[in-house]
């Protein structure tokens, strides 16, 4: 399982200018991918401007979103040109994962109904495949294409009807980033609908986890988490929140053990020292590889045990 570091382009308060060194150090120090989320009326940067800062601070590391929220963004030819620019920029190294996004007050915002959201998807989906491939066209030519199947493409959502759209027009699935049931449930209709659609291979899974290290780890977190989600998803969120090495060794196993091929850490708080801290929990589990952090889990794992002790 691969082993990522979310950016804190969402935390509120953080320099927007830390992205790029939060990028540049994730690379040095092993990380196999930097990534993003998504919300429109909150103190956050734009993920897609985020990535590419991200991507002119760093050579190799796979740029994600996880996700982007297309749902209100009604314009998918330059949805999709966005896109191809950060693509080109970061020399083919990004895989956005897309979902429609469910905060009421995003599409308010975004004067868009929340109704239709499914027949929207598709056609954006759609229209964002033909601006990658060249097809659109004006006075002065076509938009350039960009190579087969770039950028990789992941989507998100929890509905039988996202399950199937993952197995027939996408590379995997973006799960949520707390939910034990959610994950393993919903990785297991992925892949039902996976095979049903004859596809070769297995689709890709990429989860998240909360991260907060240091000795004001649990208040931080705290108070991050609940600000960015309130009330209601709080005590689910916090419950899968890592806060100590130990937590982090386990959750590592569980979720490997699941089956699941990306896991990206999501820090609580802007510190450069979160990154750095956890580059250390991972050194000393051994988890460095040449292609970067990478959790194996030994033979006798027990697999998706629970535990009761968060």
């Amino acid at each position: 399982m691969r082993i990522g570091i979310g950016l804190p382009s969402a935390v509120p308060g953080t320099p927007a200018d830390a992205t790029g060194r939060w990028a540049a150090a994730a690379e040095e120090r092993g990380f196999r991918s930097v990534s993003v989320i998504d919300r429109l009326v909150y103190d956050n940067l734009d993920p897609l401007i985020a990535l590419a800062a991200a991507a002119v601070c760093t050579e190799r590391v796979e740029l994600l979103t996880t996700v982007l929220n297309i749902g209100y963004r009604r314009d998918a030819v330059v949805l999709a040109k966005q896109i191809a620019s950060v693509e080109l920029l970061s020399g083919g190294r990004l895989t956005v994962g897309v979902a429609l996004g469910g905060w009421p007050e995003d599409y308010a915002a975004g004067e868009v109904s929340l109704r239709g959201r499914g027949a929207a998807m598709e056609s954006t989906l759609t229209t964002m495949r033909q601006v990658w491939a060249g097809e659109y066209s004006g006075a002065s030519g076509p938009m350039p294409a960009l190579p087969q199947g770039r950028p990789g493409l992941l989507l998100g959502g929890l509905v039988p009807a996202a399950h199937k759209r993952v197995a027939t027009r996408a590379q995997g699935w973006v799960a949520p980033s707390f939910g034990w049931a959610t994950l393993t449930e919903g990785a297991d209709a992925i892949r039902r609908e996976w095979r049903a659609a004859s596809r070769e291979g297995e689709p890709r899974v990429v989860v998240e986890r909360y991260f907060c290290l240091g000795k004001d780890a649990e208040d931080d977190a705290d108070h991050y988490l609940a600000h960015y989600y309130g009330p209601e998803y709080l005590p689910s969120v916090r419950a899968d929140t890592l806060t100590t090495g130990q937590q982090v060794h386990d959750e590592l196993g569980r979720l490997s053990a699941a089956g699941c091929d990306d896991v990206i850490l999501f820090p609580c708080t802007g510190a450069l020292e979160q990154l750095t801290g956890l580059a250390d929990i991972l050194d000393d589990m051994g988890a460095v590889h040449p292609d970067g952090y990478t959790f194996t889990p030994p033979a006798d794992h027990p697999g998706d045990t629970r535990r009761n002790d968060r």
